[in-house]
């Protein structure tokens, strides 16, 4: 079974200790020069998946292994992975030089009400691979070294300015074309997970507190699908790692996050409006999953 890393994973494996400022309570972004991240002593961590979404610039001669895809590319590339597919990558060259950025879910659903997984790039059977020219490198790269320079700042509304950035680097990449043939189709239970994905995503966002969130359980998706919920379960499993259950659950969890900052309304509306028959089960479920009261994280 691939190994899951999480940021504070990702932390101790680069660096040896976590940033001083670091809280896993809410959202994470960071960025880094690719030449920075190598140390001598460290072991690489194989076809793992993450707990964040990572985009990366590097250049030479590389080996990307990618759900059940393998992309060998030379020369530039930026390449977009999400959390929900393992993945990982073999230099061939001795070049190891670029940029990446990582960022948690919650980065995103804190200031933007839309979901950064619907980006083509990041869904499940997409395809993250984006060879630049020479010019496209200079002007993606300079993108970063503006994310650098703000990090190293103090700016009161740095994240704002850095989640544009991120948002720039997404739609350079959606104005151009994705390496379209250096890929496999994608096999039966990725495609299941795209659907249900689908699916999911469909009843989001939760724009008024009349709108409900009705289709909660996995038996739900299956019945949708016309097809036996283990069988959903399994292709959701392999595909991501996670139950079924849990994709639904965070999914609720990041759309009441956004509820919770972005709106002005009380805790039932949203209670209701996210498929929960009383205010206390969504209490139960919010500090379970992130160990505050909605009201103590809408004041936070």
């Amino acid at each position: 079974m691939e190994k899951t890393e999480s940021v504070q994973d990702f932390y101790y494996h680069k660096f040896n200790q976590l940033p001083h400022n670091f809280q896993p309570s809410v959202g994470h972004f960071n960025v880094f020069r690719l030449e920075d991240c190598f140390r001598p002593e460290s072991t690489p961590i194989h076809y793992s998946r993450r707990e964040f979404y990572k985009i990366l610039l590097i250049r030479g001669r590389n080996l990307y292994h990618y759900a059940d895809k393998s992309i060998e590319i030379s020369g530039t590339t930026l390449m977009f992975f999400n959390p929900q597919v393992p993945y990982t990558w073999e230099a061939l060259s001795e070049e190891r030089t670029g940029y990446f950025c990582i960022f948690t879910d919650s980065f995103y659903t804190e200031r933007y009400r839309g979901n950064i997984g619907e980006m083509p790039m990041f869904t499940p059977a997409g395809k993250p691979a984006y060879v630049l020219t020479e010019e496209q490198d200079r002007q993606v790269s300079a993108l970063y070294d503006k994310m650098l320079d703000e990090m190293a700042g103090d700016y009161q509304y740095k994240y704002d300015l850095l989640q544009s950035y991120t948002m720039e680097l997404i739609h350079t990449a959606l104005k151009m074309q994705p390496t379209q043939t250096i890929y496999k189709h994608a096999d039966a239970n990725t495609r299941i997970t795209t659907v249900f994905t689908e699916l999911l995503e469909r009843q989001f966002p939760i724009e008024t507190p009349v709108q409900r969130f009705t289709m909660r359980s996995a038996s739900d998706f299956a019945d949708q699908l016309s097809m036996h919920v283990n069988h959903l379960n399994r292709a959701v499993r392999q595909t991501t790692g996670m139950t079924t259950s849990s994709v639904i659950a965070q999914r609720v969890l990041n759309e009441a996050k956004a509820l919770l900052k972005h709106t002005d309304w009380n805790i039932s509306e949203i209670s209701y409006s996210l498929g929960f028959e009383e205010a206390t089960h969504f209490n139960n479920f919010f500090k379970k999953h992130t160990q505050q009261s909605p009201t103590v994280f809408r004041t936070v």
